[in-house]
């Protein structure tokens, strides 16, 4: 494995403080995948990342950068055709979801999420941060 879909709340997390996930983030030889679709949701939580981590605007912007250099985004045409098999996995279980399901199709990859909804599936496999840790593929 090379890869893997990295959820919009791993993201956040590595956005929020420097810790565990950020420091797995960028020190593992892996590439991480974050759909296009997401960078609405960071958008909607920028005010509570921001008070979270105590960044002003500019410094936000600063850390968001540093950590989408780490990232390939994937734009929503690329992951369309699998988005009806990707509501078939998950759509009952999480219909927000089936954006990363569709992308970790696409790439056949698995997923980075601490979400325990994404384990109520079996078609693709889920790696928690605990999980990604251990995997100890470091630069």
């Amino acid at each position: 494995m090379n890869a893997l879909v990295i959820d919009t709340n791993v993201f956040m997390s590595a956005l929020i403080k420097k810790g565990l996930t950020r420091e797995l983030l960028t020190n593992l030889k892996m590439n991480f995948l974050f759909p296009e679709y997401e960078f609405e949701e960071l958008q909607k939580y920028k005010q509570l990342i921001k008070k979270k981590s105590g960044y002003n605007e500019k410094e936000f912007y600063i850390i968001l950068l540093r950590l989408l250099k780490y990232v390939r985004i994937i734009p929503a045409d690329v992951i369309i055709d699998f988005y009806k098999p990707a509501f078939e996995i998950i759509g009952n279980i999480d219909n927000k979801d089936v954006v990363f399901i569709a992308t970790a199709l696409a790439f056949n990859c698995g997923i980075w999420s601490d979400d325990k909804h994404f384990k109520m599936q079996n078609e693709i496999k889920v790696y928690t941060t605990n999980d990604v840790k251990s995997l100890k593929w470091y630069k």
